[in-house]
């Protein structure tokens, strides 16, 4: 029996050891965590259980048969977070250069089986060189059978990605299709096409890290959600994120101990607003003001500054955040904006997180190149995604609520459930000047005239009253009160119940 158990333990130390200690060292010298290491970092000291240590590829062809590593590229199992559940895989950069086999996607499909079935998060950390070129159209179905369930899993249980590595080809649509994703600069990189067949198909030169780097992807294509210094910073922002994530859509978020009055009065946020209307101001300053000790997870902050979107705690619940940035393009909705929140949005609606919208919008961004962008069909993106919400909604208008931008940021007539305004809101068409340009035409040429009827227009209609004469408006609030008010209103929508008219699925304007 001393053989058998000493025989065991000395091929688990073989497993553990993947592609052996010159290519760790390898991996260390670039600044990157191992696989191990990076789970050892994710989950909570002594949860993780594994999955298929010693499974191993089948090919025979181009001599694979005389090499054999136990795990074949990829650590698979479960662990905790926080005491909460998670699969994990974990791709070997140190195996085969953590290429993708057809046994290394049954591993992580099993585990993506699993978490479907027993309802907690997938996280996935990246660190390959691709498909396996010696398995051929085997190793290209065992990447289908990962995007499959990707697909399956979307709106069941959230999936996170972490590039830590390369990840190029194929292997980019399974992160593609997952709820977030996380880059760690100067070692990550995403792409379908590297720099080497850009230069021979469009003669451009780029580099690696130009064409798909961290950079790259959160400020201009926006594919990744965040971007962090190195493996150990982007780990704990994840288990940051997984904290305000429920498990499955077929439970709630956690609820967490807060120490923060739900009365608390902030009489700085009575003076938030510049007099001067075209003055911007910061708008993650209210943000801060209103979650609970002040903690906010930002998503995609360096894409799309005009809109912010992010996680909050009210009463130690979990609440998304949707707001407009007056501080970047006066916090206009454009095609980037747009597409940004609607994700978001969704993401929040699929696991029953509720909406918390801060309006301060003048409008959608005008210009040809919006137009033949399709601004359109992205803005009804977000509009869609509003509508189609069932979770509570709560509103709180702040500033300008202009044209068709004040109905597409969760206005009541898109099943609002409260909608708030500050003394200082704004609902009307368009801005007093423009209106009045448009009415008085003919005085145009009288500036007095012009000006009188632009402080009459502000008088009559650059105010919050109008519409909570009709209704569209449930209360206006004192600024200073608004934590009071949203987590009030959050609260008595604990048990809102919503159903959407029965459809195979909808058709949002992609």
């Amino acid at each position: 029996m001393k053989d058998i158990l000493s025989e065991l333990e000395a091929r688990r130390a073989n497993a553990r050891l993947g592609g052996g200690e010159r290519r760790i060292e390898a991996q260390h010298k670039k600044g990157k965590l191992t696989a191990r290491e990076r789970i050892e970092l994710l989950l909570d000291e002594g949860s993780f259980e594994e999955f298929d240590m010693f499974k191993a590829h089948r090919c025979t062809e181009f001599g694979m048969e005389k090499e054999h590593i136990p795990g074949d590229g990829v650590v698979t199992g479960w662990g905790t977070v926080n005491g909460r559940m998670v699969y994990v895989f974990s791709q070997d950069f140190t195996v085969f250069g953590g290429s993708l086999s057809e046994t290394h996607a049954e591993k992580i499909c099993k585990i993506m089986d699993m978490a479907m079935q027993n309802g907690a998060p997938v996280i996935g950390m990246n660190d390959s060189g691709g498909a396996r070129i010696q398995e051929g159209v085997a190793s290209l179905a065992g990447y289908a059978e990962v995007f499959q369930r990707n697909i399956m899993a979307s709106g069941v249980v959230p999936q996170i990605s972490l590039i830590m590595g390369p990840c190029a080809g194929g292997a980019v649509y399974s992160p593609a299709m997952t709820d977030f994703i996380f880059m760690v600069q100067d070692s990550s990189y995403m792409f379908v096409t590297g720099p080497d067949v850009v230069k021979t198909v469009t003669n451009e030169v780029v580099t690696a890290e130009e064409l798909g780097g961290a950079g790259t992807h959160t400020k201009k294509s926006s594919v990744a959600d965040g971007a962090y210094e190195n493996d150990v910073v982007a780990i704990a922002e994840t288990r940051r994120l997984i904290d305000f994530l429920p498990l499955s859509n077929r439970e709630k978020a956690p609820v967490r101990p807060f120490f923060d009055s739900v009365d608390r009065v902030e009489e700085s946020l009575d003076t938030l607003i510049p007099a001067n209307p075209n003055m911007p101001y910061d708008m993650k300053e209210l943000i801060t003001k209103i979650a609970d000790e002040g903690d906010f997870f930002e998503i995609q902050r360096d894409f799309a500054g005009n809109i912010i979107t992010g996680f909050i705690r009210i009463e130690g619940q979990t609440v998304g955040i949707v707001a407009n940035q007056p501080m970047v393009l006066a916090g206009c909705l454009d095609i980037d904006s747009s597409r940004k929140a609607a994700r978001f949005v969704r993401f929040c609606d699929a696991f029953e997180i509720p909406i918390l919208t801060l309006v301060d919008v003048p409008g959608f961004l005008p210009g040809t190149g919006q137009e033949y962008g399709g601004v359109i069909k992205h803005g009804a993106k977000l509009l869609f995604a509003y509508g189609e919400a069932t979770v509570p909604k709560v509103t709180v208008i702040t500033r300008k609520a202009y044209g068709g931008a004040y109905d597409v940021m969760a206005s009541k007539h898109l099943r609002g459930d409260f909608n708030y305004a500050w003394p200082t809101a704004e609902i009307a068409v368009m801005g007093a000047k423009g209106a009045t340009e448009i009415l008085y035409r003919s005085e145009l040429g009288d500036p007095d005239k012009i000006a009188a009827r632009t402080k009459d227009y502000e008088s009559r209609f650059a105010n919050p009253f109008v519409a909570a004469e009709r209704g569209f408006i449930d209360e206006v609030i004192k600024p200073s009160s608004t934590r009071r008010r949203v987590a009030r209103a959050f609260a008595s929508l604990r048990s809102k119940k919503l159903a959407n008219p029965w459809k195979k699925h909808d058709n949002i304007p992609l």
